[in-house]
């Protein structure tokens, strides 16, 4: 199957790792990255759009039909930030690009990158997690062929790849062993790519994919 996949969050860890894993693979033929700034990356298979305003797409509608893959990638971290700030930035411009993607392609497959403890039921006492979970809820109920959430919990980055958090990159070395002895809490980067180009092509049983669920998928 000929991937033609729409990623966002490319400037970040997640998003910059998935797009490496998409532009390796034989079965994606082209890919559009969504950016508020350039995420210097050149490749033949890629396209890149710089685009200001989330929250309406109609200026490049006419450049985001023809896709058959959505990787929602883009995300914030809630910590300093109040719930209004956080869902804008979480929920709303997520929505605002999902809604016009299944508009325009219904036969898309979705996947968002959520996190592992995400509230489905939104009445929560955490607040990212009540955000996370009405994203992960509305997108789900979309009309496109597939929607996947990939709720992550520790991320292995991939080597050579400038967007790893401080924090990752701290704890490389005591990877290899934790996922030895955790495997339900830790995934590679290159994992999660994988089981996002999968989901393409091969699908999965369930919508809401937790650690082990990801790996699964990335070896199908």
């Amino acid at each position: 199957m000929n991937i033609k996949a729409i990623i966002t969050g490319s400037t970040g860890m997640v998003g910059e790792g998935v797009l490496h894993e998409c532009l390796l693979h034989r079965d994606v033929e082209s890919v559009l990255v969504i950016n508020r700034r350039p995420c210097n990356v050149q490749h033949p298979k890629l396209k890149e759009i710089l685009h200001r305003d989330f929250t309406d797409f109609s200026a490049i509608k006419s450049e985001l039909t023809g896709y058959n893959a959505g990787y929602f990638c883009m995300g914030v971290s809630s910590i300093g930030m109040n719930e209004k700030t956080y869902r804008h930035l979480t929920y709303d411009l997520t929505l605002a690009l999902a809604r016009t993607l299944a508009e325009l392609n219904p036969d898309m497959t979705m996947c968002y990158v959520s996190g592992a403890g995400t509230d489905s039921s939104e009445t929560g006492r955490v607040m990212w997690a009540r955000v996370k979970g009405k994203t992960e809820n509305d997108l789900l109920r979309l009309p496109v062929r597939r929607a996947y959430m990939f709720r992550p919990a520790f991320i292995q980055p991939t080597k050579g790849l400038k967007n790893t958090h401080t924090f990752y990159r701290a704890l490389t070395p005591l990877f290899p062993l934790g996922k030895l002895l955790f495997p339900q809490y830790l995934l590679t980067l290159r994992e999660i790519g994988l089981a996002m180009i999968n989901s393409v092509a091969k699908g999965y049983d369930k919508q809401v994919l937790e650690v082990r669920d990801i790996a699964r998928l990335a070896r199908q």
